[in-house]
């Protein structure tokens, strides 16, 4: 038993032994201090960064040192750090031809957080998809939307396509489309719209509602109301104005209309031929 304990003692005390015990507290120390590092680094930029980039900072710090000290533990381990970049090299060329759209996608993230078209908390929508932005990586963009699922969107589409950020800005445009009949008094129509907009507490006095006479519908004058409003009361004035408008016109008698088609067969003045069929008592048709 003391010849077993003196061997493995004298193992112990080989230096090949140390350098890998060395190794291996040079990777636990990498781990802590990345962590504190990245921690100290969010710390003294909180006042200066959103959130996406604060996280951006985060994750980019941490994996930097962590890589660093994992570099330094090979190197007490014995492996030549030119071999080990030549290595990563090649290991980097080959994923690349593999996970070419991966290689997109993060070409694109670095080209979002550059230009920060929206940020951590804003609305966003592309194409029917609308959510609020949960998370921005490198490789995709997180989204919760209105009914509370979950949306991936890849960098690489948001670069190709066109989207909206919809709470970019303090206040937003609300536009009803509105029609009305040919007998109606477009100035008369006016003034109940613009009264409407008046008497709504989340309707803004500055920039004005506008009145946008579009034109001449097919079967209606066709007119766009526009109003302003606080980003955070859109929908509740979307749903609110055009009730109050609905009542106004129904105060006012104002009509609007319905599509409505003539259907001509044969000449103009022939009336339509209408047959009814009736049943005899046998059940059978005349």
């Amino acid at each position: 038993m003391d010849e077993l304990i003196n061997m493995i003692s004298e193992y112990i005390q080989t230096e090949q032994v140390l350098s890998i015990i060395r190794a291996i507290l040079i990777v636990i120390g990498g781990f802590i201090v990345a962590r504190l590092i990245s921690s100290l680094l969010v710390r003294a930029t909180r006042s200066s960064l959103d959130r996406h980039r604060l996280l951006i900072l985060q994750r980019g710090s941490y994996y930097a040192i962590l890589a660093l000290f994992l570099i330094a533990g090979l190197m007490e381990l014995g492996f030549d750090l030119g071999i080990l970049l030549g290595t990563a090299g090649i290991v980097t060329v080959a994923l690349a031809f593999a996970s070419q759209t991966s290689m997109s996608n993060l070409i694109s993230g670095i080209f979002l957080i550059a230009e920060n078209p929206f940020e951590v908390g804003d609305l966003i929508q592309l194409g029917s998809t609308v959510g609020e932005v949960l998370e921005i990586d490198l490789l995709s963009v997180k989204l919760r939307k209105f009914d509370n699922t979950f949306v991936r969107l890849p960098n690489e589409l948001l670069i190709k396509s066109e989207f909206w950020t919809l709470t970019k800005f303090p206040i937003r445009r609300l536009d009803l489309q509105i029609s009305v009949a040919y007998k109606e008094d477009i100035n008369q129509v006016r003034d109940i719209l613009l009264a409407v907009a008046d008497g709504n507490p989340l309707s803004l006095e500055e920039p004005r509602p506008q009145f946008i006479f579009q034109g001449f519908g097919e079967s209606a004058l066709d007119i766009q109301f526009s109003v302003w409003v606080l980003r955070e009361n859109y929908l509740t004035l979307k749903t609110e104005i055009q009730a109050e408008i609905k009542e106004a016109f129904d105060e006012a008698e104002i009509d609007i209309p319905f599509p409505q088609r003539t259907l001509t067969l044969g000449k103009l003045n022939d009336p339509l031929p209408v047959q009814v069929a009736t049943a005899d008592p046998s059940g059978e048709n005349m």
